[in-house]
């Protein structure tokens, strides 16, 4: 005898559709276990359906996003980027301002945004929070737009939340103001408060070039590299300890390696980016070297 049950079963993607399932022969015929089998379908089915979500923890509260709820915002927003940095070329993308998503949070404070792969970046909340020369816009990757892969022959494109810039062209953007793959956005405090020991000497002068250099550290290199073991990210090896590359590379080799990593030793699995003279100028080149080599003289070591 072969029974069947209807259960209906819905999705956030789907309409309401009933769920069939048939008892065999072979197997219990026990009404109770056929809906326990329905249930569990349901269950697997909505899993694999569910939109990803988005943690923001800013502004005092805590909250957590789909593509969907986002895109509903009254702010939400369609922006053309005429050179996107994931995808070197035009893009048009659903966005919601970033100064709407961090609602509540002071410009003092520092954000950081951690992608799916555990790439952390720190940016300064002004910057976010700004609507003037360059505007911050969380772009959002709804599931019936799919964008672009990011690489031929893979699958992942930079959604579902991606981090774009209008008007990029007008400030110094890094390209880890760009992160994509975006998991979760928090506030925190400042890398130096967080992390004294990459700070200079307390004798260095504001103005100084050290000072300048601690400060293009903190945007193009924190991200990747930790110093004196302070940092978030271990993408890229620590910069003081054990050694110092103001230490082992001769001047000219170190800023040859800052340009162009790949032209001082191929390796086709490196990650570290190129800075050219656009991202990087001559001038924030030496002021970063200059800081480097002023913290060869200050190692701490980590605790072990």
């Amino acid at each position: 005898m072969r029974v069947r049950f209807e259960f209906q079963c819905s999705s956030a993607h789907s309409a309401t559709r009933p769920v069939k399932v048939e008892s065999d022969p072979l197997f219990r015929s026990d009404p109770l276990f056929l809906w326990v089998g329905a249930l569990l379908l349901c269950v697997f089915a909505h899993a694999a359906l569910a939109e990803p979500t988005l943690t923001v923890a800013a502004g005092g509260r805590t909250a957590i996003y789909t593509p969907t709820g986002l895109l509903a915002w009254p702010a939400a927003t369609t922006v053309t980027i005429p050179a996107d940095f994931a995808y070197k070329r035009s893009m048009t993308f659903r966005v919601v301002p970033m100064a709407t998503l961090l609602a509540g949070t002071a410009a003092d404070e520092n954000v950081r945004i951690v992608a799916a792969d555990g790439f952390k970046t720190t940016l300064p909340a002004a910057a976010l929070l700004a609507r003037g020369a360059a505007t911050a816009y969380l772009a959002i990757e709804a599931g019936d737009a799919a964008w672009p892969a990011l690489k031929a022959g893979e699958p992942a494109s930079a959604g579902p939340f991606y981090l774009v810039w209008s008007r990029p062209e007008r400030v110094a953007l890094a390209r880890e103001q760009w992160p994509y793959q975006i998991v979760r956005i928090e506030t925190i405090a400042p890398p130096v408060r967080r992390f004294p020991m990459i700070a200079p000497a307390v004798s260095v002068s504001a103005n100084h070039p050290i000072r300048a250099g601690f400060a293009i550290f903190q945007r193009h290199c924190i991200a990747c590299h930790t110093l004196n073991g302070g940092g978030d990210s271990t993408a890229g090896p620590d910069l003081n300890i054990p050694y110092n590359p103001t230490e082992y590379l001769r001047p000219e080799a170190l800023r040859r390696l800052i340009r162009d990593p790949q032209a001082l030793h191929r390796w086709p699995e490196g990650k570290m980016p190129a800075f050219d003279s656009k991202t990087l100028p001559d001038r924030d080149l030496a002021e970063l070297i200059a800081y480097l080599r002023h913290m060869a003289d200050r190692k701490i070591s980590p605790p072990r």
